[in-house]
């Protein structure tokens, strides 16, 4: 028995990409729209409540839109959404299936589940557990910044640097600068902080890859911790999760010749988290690729989940 699958925003960069890691499967029927239809809501509501697993990789505002299309009546179709129109609301399913023991559970449950955003499943999966141990209270004041690949910017921003000729995008660019970031409302309320960190984030000249850095400072934490214990709580933590890696206390084996290297996890839906530093401060970092467990294959992830299949089909560790 096949899956039936639409993606509505199917020639968007995750879209594309969930369409990559569909078009491998045996288990899943691809439904198309035609390109001249894409916008039009009659052949969206047809297909959205035609298929099993609907996929919506659009802008918030049509994201709502589509959602809304689901028939009242229609019980089958879960709607797995990419965009942050979804991502603190109660009634749907955060899509991090490590967040907590019971998040899991409840996805395979849920009828809508909303894929976290790249910068938020990195800094949310190496805050929470600290958050949820104790050791940091819900009012730390947490720091963070984030360096990623281009393809977060979308096919305008690939298109720009696979252009070349502009030497202005050869360096690293921050941006939201304004203290705004469009995912800091689902990293303060999925970490379990009382207010969003102030983040910025950074894009480099390289397709993907990401990257999150927090600080701390042990008299910021609600009891006497050295890094090596942070690491320790970590992987207690994760230490079932098919796609976490925590990784040792160890700098020198974690780094290339004294340097990080952001791209690691690439091709994969894993994410790797590591704490370096000091009895005097530390950071955590996170990496992972932004359109695997950062976007697509966190997609994916949610379905199997919702589809009883295993967690890992089609996925890379």
């Amino acid at each position: 028995m096949t899956t039936k699958v639409f993606i509505d925003g199917q020639e968007g960069t995750t879209g594309l990409k969930i369409f990559e890691y569909l078009s491998q499967r045996r288990d899943i029927e691809v439904l198309r729209i035609d390109d001249a239809k894409r916008k039009d809501v009659e052949d969206r509501r047809k297909l959205i409540n035609t298929s099993d697993i609907t996929f919506l990789c659009l802008p918030d505002v049509v994201s709502r839109e589509s959602a809304s299309l689901v028939a009242p009546d229609n019980t089958n179709t879960v709607v797995i959404d990419a965009s942050t129109a979804f991502r603190t609301q109660d009634d749907w399913a955060y899509g991090l299936p490590e967040l907590t023991k019971a998040q899991r559970e409840r996805m395979r449950m849920a009828k809508r589940i909303a894929v976290p955003g790249c910068h938020a499943s990195a800094f949310v999966l190496s805050v929470q557990p600290l958050v949820a141990g104790g050791l940091v209270p819900a009012d730390f004041d947490a720091h963070a910044y984030s360096i990623t690949g281009y393809s977060g910017g979308g096919k305008k921003m690939i298109a720009e640097y696979e252009a070349g000729g502009d030497a202005r995008l050869m360096s690293t660019r921050p941006y939201a600068l304004g203290l705004t970031h469009k995912h800091l409302p689902e990293m303060a309320v999925r970490s379990g902080l009382k207010h969003a960190p102030i983040f910025t984030p950074i894009v480099g000249p390289f397709l993907k890859g990401l990257a999150v850095t927090t600080y701390f400072s042990p008299d910021q934490l609600a009891r006497t911790a050295r890094p090596q214990d942070v690491q320790d709580m970590l992987a207690e933590y994760y230490a079932n999760e098919l796609f976490v890696n925590v990784m040792p206390f160890d700098a020198e084996t974690n780094l290339d010749a004294g340097f990080f290297d952001v791209q690691a996890c690439n091709d994969t839906n894993r994410i790797d988290i590591f704490v370096f530093g000091n009895d005097e401060r530390f950071v955590t970092v996170a990496r992972l690729d932004n359109l695997g467990k950062g976007a697509s294959g966190a997609a994916i992830q949610c379905m199997n989940l919702a589809i009883g299949a295993d967690e890992e089909t089609g996925l890379a560790r």
